[in-house]
């Protein structure tokens, strides 16, 4: 980015920020992230805790599953918590639950499916639906996550597929790694998982989005956590997030974000 486009977008930024509030005092925050929206929020902490004056106290996890830092199992133990950013439809459950403030949801991204492989590895073409379906079944092993888009691939893919039975024994659902992370270190030789999340991984390469006639396409929401202290310096950082002034950023990271003026 150059000198003049970094001091543009910065310019931008602070000029959501005071119309978002003049008053709101700076606050620790905490958040937990999953991994589809991660490296996007990653992205635009330090320009949001510069020109705000809160301070992000950050954490990771995913949107479900039964895993010890997964969104739903913090909230159930009582981890404080300020704001959540997760796949939509989890974060619903969790709203009508009565763990979330009602009203403060708001979508931030749309993300896709995509499939890699390890670094040097023979890219399949995965185009086609047909294309896909052999990339799934000359795999020597294929790792899929254990949150939305794995969900979707275990119960839904593999059936539209009609792969199921061969795919037994060598198709594995990881829990909380990176699926990049298990291909590229050698143990899956294939895996899908959302875009945003692949990315930014090292040793791997992305072969594709899988087919449109077999996409599904996941909302990536954030909410404020029900009783938290700084309700309103957390609606500052959802009302951020979800401005024109982040969306390139959130757009480098494979996410097609949501955005309002």
């Amino acid at each position: 980015m150059s000198d003049i486009a970094f001091v543009l977008r910065m310019m931008c930024v602070s000029t959501v920020l005071a119309l978002i509030s003049l008053t709101a005092s700076a606050a620790d925050l905490r958040v937990v992230v999953s991994g589809g929206f991660a490296q996007a929020y990653k992205d635009l902490t330090p320009s949001y805790e510069q020109i705000s004056g809160d301070h992000l106290i950050s954490g990771w996890g995913p949107s479900m599953g039964n895993t010890v830092n997964a969104i739903p199992a913090r909230l159930a133990r009582g981890e404080a918590i300020d704001v959540v950013i997760m796949v939509g439809d989890a974060l619903d459950r969790l709203m009508a639950e009565g763990k979330l403030e009602p009203g403060s949801k708001v979508v931030l991204a749309n993300s896709l499916i995509a499939c890699a492989v390890r670094t040097g590895s023979p890219q399949p073409d995965i185009r086609t639906v047909e294309g896909l379906k052999s990339a799934f079944l000359n795999a020597r092993k294929v790792a899929y996550s254990d949150s939305a888009s794995g969900e979707y691939i275990k119960h839904r893919l593999m059936q539209i597929l009609q792969i199921e039975a061969q795919m037994q024994g060598k198709a594995a659902q990881i829990p909380a790694t990176p699926v990049g992370e298990i291909i590229a270190q050698g143990e899956a030789d294939f895996g899908c998982q959302q875009h945003s999340e692949l990315l930014p991984v090292k040793g791997i390469t992305i072969v594709g989005l899988i087919p449109d006639q077999v996409q599904l396409t996941t909302p990536f929401a954030a909410a404020i956590v029900k009783g938290s202290p700084h309700a309103q310096e957390a609606n500052r950082l959802l009302r951020f997030l979800r401005s024109p002034a982040s969306a390139a950023a959130i757009g480098a990271t494979g996410l097609a974000p949501v955005s309002t003026p």
